[in-house]
């Protein structure tokens, strides 16, 4: 197995785990030929998605009372949207991830792509990214904590991200209005545009069932946005004002992990 296959070793972590009841470190990284770092990395990983416990040396099954019930996958249509948005990024590229689950699902497939500087406000995007084995430049806007968005709000936050310039930002969306651009109900609505502001690209990921979805706050007008990534359920209609916008539109096939 590929030691750099990340998703395939830790689906085998997992069917050894559920065959054996217990696991090692050190029989684990023998077995898939990997390093103990790497298998560590492997663990806490699955543990802070609630798969597994971890124990010393090693790591035992989640109890099923500690199993959130609404523990939902990642959909085939936003993993394939996050794999279109990791296709456009170059080698060595110094991008913006903002909060949300569709940006975060770009993560474990960017350490792919050598040489990235990853800016970020998440904390979930930015322990994903450390438990890559290619291991971007990280860098944290700070600021406020808003539980809302899970994320960094605030001035220090922007003021953070005026210091730097950056090839793309990829943001989520809670809805897209076809005649307004990006909307939203948060009233946080300033970083977003800060990072918008310092991207020379800004790249908005939705599923196409956000589209049409209006909602009172106005994040980015379409003047501000240069590529859409959605995915193949758009209607033509759709598809036709949102290019008419001079925006690029990328309607990326459901993919499967």
């Amino acid at each position: 197995m590929s030691k750099r296959n990340t998703p395939q070793r830790r689906h085998a972590i997992l069917a050894t785990l559920a065959e054996q009841g217990e696991v090692s470190v050190e029989a684990l990284a023998r077995e898939l030929a990997t390093s103990e770092v790497t298998i560590r990395k492997d663990l806490t990983a699955l543990e802070n998605n609630g798969l597994l416990l971890r124990r010393y040396g090693g790591a035992v099954p989640m109890p099923h009372e500690f199993i959130a019930d609404n523990a939902q996958p990642v959909s085939a249509h936003k993993l394939g949207i996050a794999r279109a948005a990791v296709g456009c990024i170059r080698e060595h590229a110094r991008i913006i991830l903002d909060s949300g689950s569709t940006t975060a699902a770009m993560v474990p497939e960017l350490g792919r792509t050598p040489g990235l500087v990853v800016m970020t406000n998440s904390l979930n995007v930015a322990n994903a990214l450390r438990e890559l084995e290619r291991e971007p430049v990280l860098l944290m806007t700070g600021g406020t904590w808003d539980p809302h968005s899970e994320s960094f709000q605030g001035q220090v936050a922007e003021q953070v991200l005026r210091s730097y310039d950056f090839d793309q930002l990829f943001i989520g969306a809670d809805g897209i209005d076809l005649e307004r651009g990006t909307t939203t109900f948060n009233e946080l609505l300033d970083l977003s545009r800060v990072m918008a502001e310092v991207a020379r690209e800004v790249v908005v990921l939705a599923e196409s069932d956000k589209i049409g979805r209006r909602m009172p706050n106005l994040e980015l007008p379409w003047g501000s946005i240069h590529t859409l990534i959605t995915d193949e359920r758009l209607s033509n209609e759709a598809r036709d004002r949102i290019q008419a916008r001079g925006v690029r539109l990328i309607c990326a096939p459901a993919a499967h992990s």
